[in-house]
């Protein structure tokens, strides 16, 4: 099989993948116009239908699902020799691809992958931020990043950094008009700014003392995914808010904000770095794991905001 053949088998693995030309154009670095000119070519030469295409959406035929079924183990195989190759160059270059949610790149990943970039020049970092639990190998992802509770057992996993925390916080103001709240359930009759993810799930608020965890789900005037939002609403006075501690620590250090029910807001452990288990990994995935590890070995803790 020539060179170009595997190039329209793999574009033709991407479409398939991500449901969408121009999503699969972004992760190839070409054109959604090349890509849909690549995958005309191959349906041409072999003289089959492989996707069912309109202008809003993307589907498999029969004969392109039974293609992929047996594609994709074979394109892994190819990856991983490639990676093997790879592997054995003295200065890692090439991609890496990286799937995490906001609040670990805000907080964790962002400082670790500039210090990454500094040493080394020659790898493309790529960092998508999803919330959704994403299948980073079905995807194309390297590697993902999530909290321990959330990890496949069969991914390798690598801390990013200490235990983090929450912190109720809210302007002085409301809790002068309101009272701090002494119990989660407290919550339930306060104004709360609360957190919505892109599939429209809101988790709810989550506290544990001493043994004891309870859930709430308090309601509030602010529904948002993005944390400055919510973040600008507390300070405000608008409601209370639960965050990372790194997000609302320069102003509770201000007197901006204060912290309210700390005995409620233990510890957890940090954001992991997670990847398939391979033989061999991709040789920026390879640097990236091991610098990670050096630095938890010289920054302990999560670093600041």
């Amino acid at each position: 099989m020539n060179r170009l053949d595997l190039d329209a088998l793999d574009g033709f693995a991407a479409i398939a993948r991500h449901r969408s030309f121009r999503r699969a154009a972004v992760e190839r670095g070409v054109s959604a116009s090349t890509l849909s000119a690549t995958l005309r070519h191959l349906e041409t030469r072999m003289g089959v239908r492989l996707l069912n295409r309109t202008t809003r959406s993307v589907a498999l035929t029969d004969a392109g699902a039974a293609l992929l079924a047996r594609l994709q183990p074979a394109l892994a195989e190819i990856g991983e020799a490639v990676a093997e190759a790879r592997s054995a160059q003295a200065v890692p270059s090439g991609p890496l691809r990286i799937n995490a949610p906001q609040p670990a790149i805000d907080l964790v990943l962002a400082p670790i992958v500039a210090r990454f970039l500094k040493a080394y020049p020659a790898v493309r970092v790529e960092v998508a931020a999803e919330t959704r639990f994403v299948d980073i190998v079905a995807e194309g992802y390297d590697a993902g990043v999530r909290w321990g509770e959330s990890l496949a057992q069969d991914m390798v996993a690598v801390s990013l950094c200490g235990p983090q925390r929450f912190a109720l916080v809210a302007a002085p103001e409301l809790i002068a008009r309101l009272g701090a709240p002494e119990h989660p359930r407290d919550l339930l009759s306060r104004p709360c700014l609360q957190v919505r993810y892109p599939s429209g799930a809101e988790p709810p608020w989550e506290f544990e003392r001493a043994g004891e965890s309870v859930r709430v789900s308090p309601r509030g005037p602010l529904v948002s995914s993005n944390v400055t939002a919510l973040l600008q609403g507390a300070l405000e006075g608008v409601g209370f808010l639960l965050a990372f501690e790194e997000y609302v620590r320069p102003h509770v250090e201000s007197g901006r904000l204060v912290e309210v029910m700390t005995d409620w807001s233990e510890a957890f452990p940090g954001p992991f770095l997670y990847y398939p288990s391979r033989r061999t990994l991709p040789s920026p995935l390879r640097a990236f794991v091991d610098f990670v590890q050096a630095s938890r070995r010289v920054r302990p803790g999560p670093p600041g905001p």
